[in-house]
Protein backbone atom coordinates (compact mmCIF):
# COMPACT_ATOMS: atom_id res chain seq x y z
CA UNK A 1 0.00 0.00 0.00
CA UNK A 2 1.47 3.38 -0.90
CA UNK A 3 1.62 6.27 1.58
CA UNK A 4 -1.36 8.22 0.23
CA UNK A 5 -3.55 5.12 0.18
CA UNK A 6 -2.59 4.38 3.81
CA UNK A 7 -3.39 7.98 4.80
CA UNK A 8 -6.80 7.75 3.12
CA UNK A 9 -7.60 4.38 4.72
CA UNK A 10 -6.34 5.11 8.25
CA UNK A 11 -9.03 5.14 10.91
CA UNK A 12 -9.05 4.58 14.67
CA UNK A 13 -9.49 0.83 15.16
CA UNK A 14 -10.69 -0.38 18.54
CA UNK A 15 -11.49 -4.06 17.87
CA UNK A 16 -8.71 -6.58 17.40
CA UNK A 17 -8.58 -10.33 16.92
CA UNK A 18 -5.88 -10.89 19.56
CA UNK A 19 -3.46 -12.33 16.99
CA UNK A 20 0.25 -11.78 17.58
CA UNK A 21 2.09 -9.27 15.41
CA UNK A 22 5.51 -10.28 14.03
CA UNK A 23 8.42 -8.49 15.70
CA UNK A 24 9.67 -7.26 12.31
CA UNK A 25 6.34 -5.50 11.65
CA UNK A 26 6.42 -3.86 15.08
CA UNK A 27 9.97 -2.68 14.42
CA UNK A 28 8.85 -1.25 11.06
CA UNK A 29 6.01 0.64 12.78
CA UNK A 30 8.31 2.06 15.47
CA UNK A 31 10.91 2.92 12.84
CA UNK A 32 8.28 5.02 11.05
CA UNK A 33 7.76 6.89 14.33
CA UNK A 34 11.50 7.35 14.74
CA UNK A 35 11.70 8.94 11.29
CA UNK A 36 9.05 11.60 12.01
CA UNK A 37 9.63 15.32 11.66
CA UNK A 38 11.15 16.83 14.78
CA UNK A 39 11.91 20.41 15.84
CA UNK A 40 15.63 21.20 15.52
CA UNK A 41 16.18 17.46 14.96
CA UNK A 42 15.91 16.91 18.73
CA UNK A 43 14.32 13.44 18.34
CA UNK A 44 13.03 13.54 21.94
CA UNK A 45 11.39 10.12 21.78
CA UNK A 46 11.84 6.56 22.89
CA UNK A 47 9.41 3.71 22.31
CA UNK A 48 8.41 0.75 24.46
CA UNK A 49 6.75 -2.14 22.62
CA UNK A 50 4.56 -4.22 24.91
CA UNK A 51 3.47 -7.67 23.72
CA UNK A 52 3.22 -9.56 27.01
CA UNK A 53 -0.44 -10.23 27.76
CA UNK A 54 -0.02 -9.63 31.51
CA UNK A 55 1.21 -6.06 30.91
CA UNK A 56 -1.45 -5.41 28.26
CA UNK A 57 -4.06 -6.45 30.82
CA UNK A 58 -2.68 -3.88 33.26
CA UNK A 59 -2.54 -1.11 30.64
CA UNK A 60 -6.10 -1.76 29.51
CA UNK A 61 -7.13 0.31 32.54
CA UNK A 62 -6.86 3.17 30.03
CA UNK A 63 -9.37 1.54 27.65
CA UNK A 64 -10.93 -1.89 28.15
CA UNK A 65 -11.15 -2.55 24.41
CA UNK A 66 -7.39 -2.70 23.92
CA UNK A 67 -7.07 -6.03 25.74
CA UNK A 68 -7.12 -7.84 22.38
CA UNK A 69 -4.37 -5.71 20.80
CA UNK A 70 -1.40 -7.67 19.52
CA UNK A 71 0.88 -4.99 20.94
CA UNK A 72 0.84 -1.61 22.60
CA UNK A 73 3.47 0.99 21.80
CA UNK A 74 4.21 3.46 24.58
CA UNK A 75 5.64 6.77 23.39
CA UNK A 76 8.11 8.15 25.93
CA UNK A 77 9.15 11.77 25.45
CA UNK A 78 11.87 14.04 26.80
CA UNK A 79 10.04 17.20 27.92
CA UNK A 80 13.26 19.23 27.88
CA UNK A 81 12.74 19.56 24.13
CA UNK A 82 10.76 22.70 23.32
CA UNK A 83 8.57 20.82 20.84
CA UNK A 84 8.17 17.47 22.60
CA UNK A 85 4.36 17.37 22.23
CA UNK A 86 4.41 18.31 18.54
CA UNK A 87 7.26 15.89 17.84
CA UNK A 88 5.39 13.14 19.66
CA UNK A 89 2.26 13.84 17.61
CA UNK A 90 4.28 13.53 14.40
CA UNK A 91 5.77 10.22 15.57
CA UNK A 92 2.34 8.84 16.47
CA UNK A 93 0.84 9.81 13.12
CA UNK A 94 3.70 8.11 11.28
CA UNK A 95 3.11 4.95 13.34
CA UNK A 96 -0.64 5.03 12.66
CA UNK A 97 -0.03 5.32 8.92
CA UNK A 98 2.64 2.60 8.97
CA UNK A 99 0.28 0.29 10.89
CA UNK A 100 -2.41 0.84 8.26
CA UNK A 101 0.05 0.27 5.41
CA UNK A 102 0.98 -3.09 6.96
CA UNK A 103 -2.68 -4.08 7.35
CA UNK A 104 -2.98 -3.48 11.09
CA UNK A 105 -5.43 -1.34 12.98
CA UNK A 106 -4.24 1.16 15.56
CA UNK A 107 -5.54 3.99 17.70
CA UNK A 108 -4.09 7.06 19.41
CA UNK A 109 -4.98 6.73 23.09
CA UNK A 110 -3.67 10.02 24.48
CA UNK A 111 -6.81 11.28 26.19
CA UNK A 112 -7.05 8.05 28.17
CA UNK A 113 -3.33 7.79 28.88
CA UNK A 114 -2.50 11.14 30.43
CA UNK A 115 -4.82 10.83 33.47
CA UNK A 116 -2.97 7.60 34.37
CA UNK A 117 0.50 8.73 33.36
CA UNK A 118 2.10 8.32 36.80
CA UNK A 119 0.63 4.82 37.23
CA UNK A 120 1.71 3.70 33.74
CA UNK A 121 5.18 5.23 34.07
CA UNK A 122 5.71 3.15 37.21
CA UNK A 123 4.42 -0.02 35.50
CA UNK A 124 6.70 0.50 32.50
CA UNK A 125 9.77 1.67 34.44
CA UNK A 126 9.85 5.07 32.73
CA UNK A 127 12.37 7.44 34.39
CA UNK A 128 11.13 10.38 36.45
CA UNK A 129 12.29 13.07 34.01
CA UNK A 130 10.49 11.54 31.01
CA UNK A 131 6.83 11.84 29.97
CA UNK A 132 4.48 9.16 28.69
CA UNK A 133 2.70 10.97 25.88
CA UNK A 134 0.43 8.15 24.76
CA UNK A 135 -0.20 4.48 24.26
CA UNK A 136 -0.85 3.18 20.74
CA UNK A 137 -2.59 -0.21 20.58
CA UNK A 138 -1.88 -2.11 17.36
CA UNK A 139 -3.58 -5.27 16.19
CA UNK A 140 -5.20 -7.32 13.49
CA UNK A 141 -8.53 -5.55 13.06
CA UNK A 142 -11.83 -7.40 13.49
CA UNK A 143 -13.20 -4.97 10.91
CA UNK A 144 -12.19 -1.72 9.31
CA UNK A 145 -14.15 1.41 10.30
CA UNK A 146 -15.47 3.31 7.30
CA UNK A 147 -16.46 6.54 9.03
CA UNK A 148 -16.28 9.34 6.50
CA UNK A 149 -14.02 12.34 6.89
CA UNK A 150 -15.10 15.84 5.89
CA UNK A 151 -14.67 16.49 2.19
CA UNK A 152 -11.74 18.52 0.91
CA UNK A 153 -14.21 21.17 -0.26
CA UNK A 154 -15.46 21.60 3.35
CA UNK A 155 -12.01 22.32 4.79
CA UNK A 156 -9.91 23.91 2.02
CA UNK A 157 -9.58 27.67 1.61
CA UNK A 158 -7.43 29.46 -0.98
CA UNK A 159 -5.43 32.61 -0.21
CA UNK A 160 -7.58 33.55 2.84
CA UNK A 161 -10.31 32.05 4.98
CA UNK A 162 -13.44 31.66 2.88
CA UNK A 163 -11.47 31.99 -0.34
CA UNK A 164 -12.45 29.69 -3.19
Amino acid sequence: MDALEAIRKRRSVREYTGEAIPRADLETIVDAGRLAATGSNQQPWEFIVITEQAMIQQLKAAAQWMDQAGAIIALVMDPSSRWWVEDGAAAVENMLIASTALGYGSCWLEGYTLPREAEFKKLLGIPEGKRLLTLVPVGVPVGWPDKEKKSLKEVLHWEKYGGL
